[in-house]
């Protein structure tokens, strides 16, 4: 087990170095539920309307901000079981922090909550 978690660690140690001051962000959550063919679109905004930023396929983790629409955060609700921050979610959108084009320039963007679940580490 801290094998795996010792990786996830490292990883957010240094998505954490390129954070605004007073962001945060932890690696927890990961794209489930797309159809094979199809990916899950990070937007600019918490909107189906909102321009696309990127498209992630199922199995991505995400590094997750905590914060969602409609009061859920996902630090306090870390502890419920993964059916349970899943329902919590589903019919919401959650804030990540993500590269789009991979070039070190990291934003912020929205992913809907029914296309996401806890990782599985």
């Amino acid at each position: 087990m801290l094998n795996k978690l010792v990786p996830a660690a490292i990883l957010a140690g240094s998505i954490s170095a390129a954070l605004p001051a007073g962001a945060s962000t932890f690696v927890a959550w990961e794209v489930s539920g797309v159809d094979w063919n199809d990916v899950l679109n990070a937007r600019a905004w918490p909107s189906s309307s909102s321009a696309v930023r990127a498209g992630y396929p199922n199995g991505t983790k995400l590094q997750m901000t905590g914060r969602c629409m409609n009061g859920v955060d996902l630090q306090r609700i870390a502890r419920w079981s993964a059916s349970a921050q899943r329902r919590a979610v589903r019919e919401t959108w959650c804030q990540i922090w993500h590269d789009p084009q991979r070039n070190g320039n990291w934003q912020e963007g929205w992913v809907y909550g029914r296309f996401i679940r806890p990782a599985r580490f």
